[in-house]
């Protein structure tokens, strides 16, 4: 069996985010067979002008933000949760790449999963970044849910996630996001 690549998109630019930090958890409790990559190039993605794209073509953070979609197997996204939805450098980054001709979301299989400070979690910008990728023919991957309420407290001082439930969860879902890509291979 090949390995499966999984392209791991974080929301957040923050050096400490703790969405950033469960991506890497999440390369780190990836079963055999499957290598996450963690994407860093969100900032150098500028605000979506379709009159740039249409006039002189994709800047060239987002033609390599797009071919990155497309080469992998997968994508696993992690966004914090901004005024009940998501970052906008996030929503931003998916304008871009979602344009047509050849959007790379198509068909794609999609794991989800956030951290924030609230009780709730990344509830809302969960729901709300299903409905965009649901909307560009992803194939989400609806359980297990990863949503780290109380953020602070998950984490040690080098931003290093504790809390073992959270940490079961994670594992349990890259185990069913491989299951997801293989079954949809089919």
């Amino acid at each position: 069996m090949s390995v499966l690549k999984v392209m791991a998109i974080s929301g957040s630019l923050r050096k400490a985010s703790f969405n950033t930090s469960i991506l890497r958890m999440a390369a780190e409790l990836a079963p055999d067979g499957m290598q996450v990559n963690l994407y860093e190039g969100l900032r150098n993605i500028p605000p979506y002008d379709d009159d740039l794209r249409t006039g002189s073509g994709y800047p060239p953070a987002v033609a390599a933000f797009r071919a990155m979609i497309k080469e992998a197997d997968a994508l696993l996204i992690a966004s914090p949760e901004y005024n009940f939805s998501i970052s906008g450098v996030l929503k931003n980054a998916i304008d871009w790449a979602s344009r047509v001709p050849d959007q790379p979301f198509d068909g794609k299989p999609v794991a989800i999963m956030g951290a924030a400070g609230g009780a709730y979690g990344t509830a809302r910008s969960q729901y709300d970044l299903r409905k965009i990728l649901a909307g560009l023919n992803a194939m989400l991957l609806n359980k297990p849910e990863v949503l780290i309420g109380a953020a602070a407290s998950k984490f040690d001082a080098e931003g290093r996630l504790t809390d073992e439930t959270a940490r079961g969860l994670i594992a349990q879902q890259m185990v069913a996001l491989r299951d997801w890509t293989l079954r949809l291979r089919r």
